[in-house]
């Protein structure tokens, strides 16, 4: 079937089943699914028929393969929240319909239910919380209502055309410009996310929610001052509520404030001592400072008041030198078996399990783990691997040698930025730790700006476009690049701390090195390399924070460092002598050598405090944060040699990289 013959059997399918003709909406669905086997619609309106002729098992397998494969599909949960309301599961109901407002906020039927639900279990503040979200959904205007359904099932350009038109009609509707800021967020474009949402502060100013989502831009363009700014305006406005109280702790804990960051942890727990989210962010703030035990505590705190919560399981698997005991692998593997778990936590569970039983050499099992984690993942990820390789390719199309050469020397002068960039988990914190100990340089973290950049200059045109980006490199004026460069240096300044020099530690910035080098032609750029296999399997074992999409697959993880490799390739072609490739396994086997090297490249006179790295005392928020406080060691090569048997797909990937 074709893609439009696919729509419209599912259109049929619905109509059919709203008409009470099961036979033909099964029959329809039927040839749906026989085509494209995890169809989500499909499943979903399967399962809806099902529960209708009262055939509960099988409504509840459906929608167990559903979720497996679409486990953030809102709909879907809210299906199984009425599937166990009418089988007498209440609690299980209330669950379920929670997970599906998580998921799409714009489900109506979920919040009349939770309201009725929590009224019957004698629940009533949160009966009254479910109310007052129904009447807010109740109230938006069904045009505004259909973007929220279309923006939370991931259907982004009909999201963003419907509020567009709506906009166009009620051009100061703040809920419309906060709905097409969450659009521009989930695009990437985050200078128009933060322009529309203080937009729509100056119209409404009381808005919480505005604020909250202006407050969560901020942080994500690293522009933490101005967040804290506005957590305290939030805050300041009911200064007992411990929701404000939160946001402002995590926004100062994003600022390195993490003395006041725990202070106001520990006012929330004076009064909600059970909140698991405040507990977990609590550790996270104490593992960033270098605390380990102290974090430790923190998690198995958050996971006494909440056995199922993904996030403190999977925190705990990320300090690396951590160990499970039998009862954690027993009790995380018990947590799986809970239906109506949130998306986000399953997935953690996956990537702690595969963690716990890699470290029992129980290989198998941890890599099924890792791959289930993966797995679900990939399923709510838009990552597409053709279309980064013809980023790849329209990178070099566009910035050839001879654009360099027109282009050379012309940006801002500023000598400050070293860039390390590579793939993660090639060891790039190690790097940025050794540059971070000398005195002359100041270690950021991965900073948004060049990224920011350049989705700023695509205009969210096609990758291919001569008018977009890249393909509007060589088109930049000598004034735009003095500009940008500037520009860069301006904002960053904010993360440094007085010194000459400083990192940026964005590993995606490789495909921007075109970029860098016409706005910054006296930056210094640093290719973090690690072997293929180790570098790759590494990455596919990490659960990242955000972005890194390409991970979530052997094959794509496998095929996108043969586009590193071969766009670094063209980067050193373009720009010879200037980029210095540092091979991890070189710096475990001669680290002083490799550290004068590095030095000596940054123009850095060598101090020994470089070679010990590992007594740097500093805040690190990457996954490596504990291994780089520990001595150089051995302890990451060929990690991924135990689980060759079932890592084909990379091999292949890789060719000869491999």
């Amino acid at each position: 079937m074709t893609p439009d013959q696919i729509s419209g059997a599912i259109l049929d399918a619905q109509k059919a089943l709203q008409a009470g003709n099961s036979a033909l909406c099964q029959q329809k669905i039927d040839a749906v699914l026989s085509d494209v086997p995890g169809h989500p619609e499909a499943l979903y309106i399967l399962a809806v028929l099902k529960r209708l002729h009262k055939n509960y098992p099988a409504a509840q397998q459906t929608i167990d393969t559903l979720l497996s494969t679409s486990p953030d599909f809102g709909r879907a949960f809210q299906e199984l929240g009425h599937l166990l309301r009418e089988t007498g599961d209440a609690p299980g109901a209330v669950a379920a319909y929670q997970q599906a407002v998580i998921a799409n906020p714009a489900l109506i039927a979920s919040w009349q239910a939770l309201h009725q639900l929590y009224t019957q279990l004698g629940q009533a503040p949160q009966g009254a919380q479910a109310q007052q979200q129904l009447v807010r959904m109740k109230a938006l205007p069904k045009l505004l209502l259909a973007v929220t359904n279309y923006l939370y099932e991931g259907k982004i350009g009909k999201a963003e055309d419907y509020c567009r038109a709506y906009l166009i009609e009620n051009p100061t509707d703040t809920e419309g410009m906060r709905l097409l800021a969450e659009i521009a967020n989930r695009y990437g474009v985050l200078d128009e996310a933060e322009f529309l949402l203080e937009s729509a502060l100056e119209f409404a100013p009381e808005n919480v929610q505005i604020r909250i989502d202006y407050i969560q831009i901020l942080r994500k363009r690293q522009n933490f001052v101005a967040a804290v700014e506005q957590a305290k305006i939030l805050l300041d406005s009911d200064p007992d509520n411990p929701v404000f109280m939160s946001h402002l702790a995590i926004q100062s804990m994003q600022a390195s404030d993490y003395d006041g960051a725990l202070d106001l942890f520990d006012k929330i727990l004076d009064t909600l001592s059970g909140d698991v989210a405040t507990h977990t962010s609590r550790g996270h703030a104490l593992k960033t400072m270098g605390q380990q035990d102290a974090a430790i505590d923190a998690y198995r705190t958050a996971l006494e008041h909440g056995p199922t919560h993904g996030d403190a399981w999977y925190s705990l698997a990320n300090l690396k030198t951590f160990r499970f005991s039998d009862s954690d692998i027993g009790a995380m593997q018990e947590c799986l078996s809970n239906r109506t778990m949130h998306a986000n936590s399953r997935v953690q569970l996956h990537f702690a399990l595969g963690k716990a039983l890699e470290d029992r050499e129980d290989y198998q099992q941890s890599f099924e783990h890792y791959q289930a984690g993966n797995g679900l993942k990939a399923a709510q990820s838009r990552y597409a691997a053709d279309k980064m390789d013809e980023e790849f390719q329209a990178q070099k199309r566009a910035f050839t040698k001879s654009v360099a050469d027109a282009k050379s020397g012309i940006g801002h002068p500023a000598p400050d930025p070293i860039f390390i960039v590579g793939l993660p988990r090639a060891g790039s914190t190690l790097l940025e730790q050794i540059l971070a100990s000398h005195s002359q340089v100041d270690g950021t973290m991965e900073l948004p700006n060049i990224l920011s950049l350049a989705t700023s200059l695509r205009k969210r045109k096609p990758i291919d476009a001569a008018d977009g980006y890249p393909g509007g490199l060589a088109a930049l004026s000598t004034e735009d690049c003095q500009r940008f460069g500037e520009q860069y240096i301006s904002e960053t300044m904010q993360h440094r701390d007085g010194a000459p020099f400083f990192t940026d530690k964005m590993p995606n910035n490789f495909r921007h090195i075109g970029l860098i080098k016409s706005i910054l032609p006296n930056a210094k750029i640093i290719d973090a390399r690690r072997g293929a296999m180790d570098c790759c399997f590494s990455g596919f074992k990490q659960l990242f924070a955000e972005g890194q999409e390409f991970t979530y697959g052997l094959e794509q993880v496998g095929q996108y460092y043969r586009g590193y490799v071969d766009l670094m390739d063209h980067w050193d072609a373009v720009f010879p002598g200037d980029i210095l490739r540092v091979q991890y396994e070189d710096v475990v086997a001669d680290l002083e050598s490799e550290v004068r090297r590095i030095l000596a490249y940054c123009d850095l006179p060598y101090e020994a405090a470089c070679v010990d790295f590992h007594k740097t005392e500093r805040a690190v928020k990457t996954a490596s944060s504990e291994q780089v406080r520990q001595k150089i060691n051995r302890q990451g090569m060929d990690k991924w040699k135990p689980f060759e048997p079932w890592l084909g797909p990379l091999k292949d990937a890789l060719g000869d990289l491999a």
